[in-house]
C-alpha cells in the first residue's frame, strides 16, 4: 500500500511539473527603456510611437516614468493630438512617476511642456483587453452539393490539444488504474 501511495505521489509530481499553469504576472515598464521620460531628437520624434510599438501591455501592467525638470500628464485623446495640457486627467511632477494600467483601451501621456510635446514628448499606450480561456468551438459549414471540398482538419479550426490537457489525461487514467487495483487487492 505504501509503494501504491509513493507511485501515485511520484506522478501526481511529474504531472505538475510539465503542466503549463504558469501564470503571467504584471510586468513593470520603464517609458523610454533606460532613456527615461525626455524630448525626443528632432530626428526621432516618432521614439514613443515606436517604443509603445514594441510592447504588449496588459491589465494590471504599469508605466515607469522617470524623468528630470518635466511633467507627465494623463489627457483625453483631443488633448494628446493637440498638445493640450491645460486639463490633465492625472498630472505627475516628481521626477519618478509610476500608473498602474487598471483598465484596457487606449491612455494618452503628454509632456507637461507644450514644446516638448509639439516636439514627439508624447505617448499613446493601448492596453489589451483580457481574453477568456475558453472560446465556443468554430461552427462547422456543410458545402454545397457537388462541391469536392475536403473535410476540414482539426487543426485548420484551432483545436489542439496542450501538452498539460494530454498528461492530465494521461494521469487521471493512470490514478483511476492505480485505485481500481487498490480497491480490488485482498
Amino acid at each position: 500500500m505504501a509503494s501504491l501511495f509513493g507511485v501515485l505521489c511520484t506522478f501526481m509530481m511529474v504531472f505538475l511539473a510539465t503542466t503549463d499553469t504558469s501564470v503571467e504576472g504584471a510586468r513593470e515598464f520603464r517609458v523610454g527603456d533606460h532613456l527615461g521620460w525626455h524630448e525626443p531628437d528632432s530626428n526621432n520624434t516618432a521614439f514613443y510611437t515606436q517604443w509603445a510599438a514594441r510592447n504588449r501591455f496588459q491589465v494590471g501592467d504599469s508605466l515607469v516614468f522617470e524623468y528630470q525638470n518635466d511633467s507627465v500628464l494623463v489627457v483625453e485623446k483631443w488633448d494628446y493630438f493637440h498638445c493640450d495640457s491645460s486639463d490633465p486627467i492625472i498630472a505627475f511632477d516628481n521626477g519618478n512617476s509610476t500608473l498602474t494600467l487598471e483598465r484596457s483601451g487606449f491612455f494618452y501621456f503628454v509632456s507637461g511642456d507644450d514644446d516638448h510635446c509639439q516636439n514627439g514628448q508624447k505617448l499613446i499606450v493601448e492596453v489589451m483587453s483580457p481574453h477568456p480561456i475558453y472560446s465556443s468551438p468554430p461552427s462547422i459549414s456543410i458545402p454545397p452539393e457537388g462541391s469536392s471540398a475536403m473535410a476540414p482538419s482539426l487543426s485548420s479550426h484551432g483545436l489542439r490539444l496542450s501538452a498539460s490537457m494530454v498528461l492530465g489525461s494521461v494521469f487521471m487514467a493512470l490514478l483511476a488504474t492505480f485505485v481500481i487495483v487498490f480497491l480490488s487487492a485482498p
